[in-house]
């Protein structure tokens, strides 16, 4: 078995480096973010769709949201 000591806190973090990275499309994917923006706006549009519906049903008063 393995008879080493477990590492300290400072052993695991000594090459830590808190400055942001950069964002590379190549390695952090450069489509994803697209795919989020569209799930968004469908998200916004059905949203609106419901409210009016809702709207109707509810004879013209507001929803509250």
């Amino acid at each position: 078995m393995n008879d080493e000591k477990p590492k300290t806190l400072e052993e695991l973090l000594k090459n830590y480096d808190p400055s942001p990275m950069e964002y590379d499309p190549n390695v952090d994917g450069d489509e994803e973010h697209l795919i989020r923006d569209q799930l968004l706006e469908e998200k916004e549009r059905l949203k609106d769709v419901i409210t009016k519906l809702k709207e109707k049903q509810r004879l013209d008063r507001k929803v509250r949201r």
